[in-house]
């Protein structure tokens, strides 16, 4: 896999902010953005070990949010986020600047609701975490960060296998 050279945390805004801040003139609505960050996060725990984010995504009846980011763009419905003011504190030619263009560079040019379908597949880690419920309580549903790293470290061993397949 590769290895984590940052374990700092970031806050999903800094994520947000290196996405809107070096690709917002492609248009980012607030649903992209957060499938974005949840993505990245994803694939950050799969293939580190460690968690890009200081916050759990949370299983909402549309797939995972990421409630800081969901709060902070709600507002601009499903228009794109104004980026003309966003400056990004990461460095793009840092390792992590670079992981997150990689992840740019696999999941930008998906829609919005592409992306959605996406982090809905059956087995997914919100799909596991959504039909577990028995109780009716849909509310603050944590999405765990081991369900995400194993979900997305097979994810991973698949393709590598395919890939050795093919070869």
């Amino acid at each position: 896999m590769f290895e984590s050279h940052e374990l700092k945390m970031y806050k999903p805004t800094e994520i947000a902010d290196f996405y809107l801040s070096n690709h917002g003139d492609s248009g980012i609505s607030p649903m992209k953005l957060i499938k974005l960050v949840y993505i990245s996060h994803a694939w950050y725990l799969g293939l580190s070990g460690n968690a890009l984010i200081d916050e759990n995504p949370e299983a909402w009846k549309y797939g995972p949010v990421i409630p800081t980011l969901y709060h902070k763009y709600k507002n601009y419905g499903n228009r794109n986020i104004d980026y003309i003011n966003v400056k990004s504190i990461l460095d793009k030619e840092a390792p992590i600047g670079a992981f997150l263009e990689a992840i740019w560079n696999q999941y930008g040019h998906f829609s919005a609701v592409e992306l959605s379908s996406k982090t809905h597949e059956p087995g997914s880690p919100w799909s596991q975490v959504w039909e577990s419920i028995t109780d009716g309580n849909y509310h603050s549903l944590q999405i765990p960060d081991t369900l995400i790293r194993d979900y997305y470290k097979d994810k991973y061993i698949s393709r590598v296998q395919d890939v050795e397949i093919e070869a």
